[in-house]
């Protein structure tokens, strides 16, 4: 199959959930490579919350130092504004070319909210989509899961157990590995001064800790 893939979020810090869940759809799609793209100005999250894109670039670069297969990307960090995926997404169909695969990488909790993501249904139309999910929430993907503005333009493919979209781009469901670790308990640990030694890499530790990051009275730095 080959193709890239996009994996965006706040990385708010970067951990080993996100690391994980990167490289079981790197290989799960025979991916070329893996890009994770850190959002500037995310339009479902408080933005007070987050460190600088400075920051957290930084803490990806780390994350992924000699990971075969991963890179970062700025261009939503180098893009005034909200940060809106599917901008990011028609800017890298541009820059690729239409031949290109493209594999839009999205949890679970987040596609549930898909309908109010700006032209959510257009998303579909330039790319695949795999939404990854955990054990024990359900393997299957049902049709009425799909948001209703998108629907009728996908048809169920059971010998393959994706959905087809009109565009001939998929969407499926990926169960990854259940490893209970976000980012709010990360940022919750360092400011109550708990480790959090193995819930992300030694690098991303150290540098939350040179950079004071995640303190209760620093958390908007």
């Amino acid at each position: 199959m080959s193709g890239i893939g996009i994996f965006g979020g706040s990385f708010n810090p970067i951990h080993l959930g996100h690391l994980r869940a990167a490289e079981e759809v790197r290989e799960a799609e025979a991916l070329d490579e893996v890009r994770f793209v850190p959002t500037a100005l995310p339009p479902h999250k408080e933005p007070a919350t987050l460190v600088t894109g400075a920051h957290r670039l930084r803490m990806v670069e780390l994350a992924i130092a000699g990971v075969p297969g991963f890179r970062v990307s700025t261009l939503e960090l180098d893009r005034p504004g909200l940060s809106f995926s599917i901008d990011t997404l028609r800017a890298l169909r541009a820059e690729l070319g239409v031949a290109s695969r493209l594999v839009f990488v999205v949890g679970y909790d987040a596609f549930r909210d898909f309908h109010t993501w700006k032209e959510h249904a257009a998303i579909f139309g330039l790319c695949d989509v795999v939404v990854v999910t955990r054990p024990p929430a359900s393997a299957t993907l049902r049709h009425e899961e799909i948001p209703l503005a998108a629907r009728e333009a996908f048809w169920y493919d059971s010998d393959s157990d994706v959905y087809r979209h009109g565009s001939g781009h998929v969407l499926k469901l990926q169960r990854i590995t259940a490893l209970d670790i976000s980012a709010a308990s990360i940022r919750a640990h360092v400011a109550a001064g708990r480790s959090i030694r193995f819930l992300v890499p030694p690098a991303v530790d150290a540098y939350v800790g040179e950079h004071g990051l995640y303190r209760q009275e620093d958390v908007s730095r």
